[in-house]
């Protein structure tokens, strides 16, 4: 497919609208000059908020099957839990000893507490669980519980 030119602005405008929160998004949409950026503490925030683990969630014809990238994570140090189909997966990837390292040159890796909690797109059987951590992949599947069909009734 063809793109138009006017397509590029569009990605440019939603890579824009991924950085930006609602007020400066509102700000700038109606032309008006961008308040002045309040000062944040990093290190604060930075303990503050866990990361955010990303999920795959999928059915089956009999299972729910939710997938995350845990690699790195040792099953000790994951906790999965299940009430009233909101799962939650959380954890700590640790990033080793660099206590002796004095000057990073690049630091994208995220290492630190992590989690996740997702409501369970449909109804499962909550004690039919099997969790499994392998090649750095954590899967759970969940048995689904089979809804029955209405049944049409006739009226005499």
């Amino acid at each position: 497919m063809a793109r138009k030119q006017n397509d590029d602005l569009l990605i440019e405008d939603e890579l824009a609208a991924a950085f930006l929160n609602d007020d400066e998004l509102n700000t700038q949409s109606t032309n008006q000059p961008t308040q002045q950026p309040q000062e944040d503490n990093w290190e604060e925030s930075e303990e503050d908020f866990p990361g955010q683990l990303a999920v795959d969630v999928y059915e089956t014809e009999e299972k729910l099957v939710v997938k995350a990238r845990t690699a790195g994570v040792n099953k000790e140090d994951l906790d999965v839990s299940i009430s009233d189909s909101i799962l939650t997966i959380s954890g700590t990837l640790s990033s080793g000893d660099d206590a002796e390292a004095t000057n990073w040159h690049i630091q994208e890796c995220y290492w630190g507490e992590f989690s996740r909690t997702l409501a369970l797109p449909v109804p499962i059987k909550e004690d039919e669980v099997k969790a499994e951590l392998k090649d750095g992949v954590l899967t759970i599947s969940f048995t689904k519980v089979k809804v029955e069909q209405a049944k049409k009734i006739q009226v005499l």
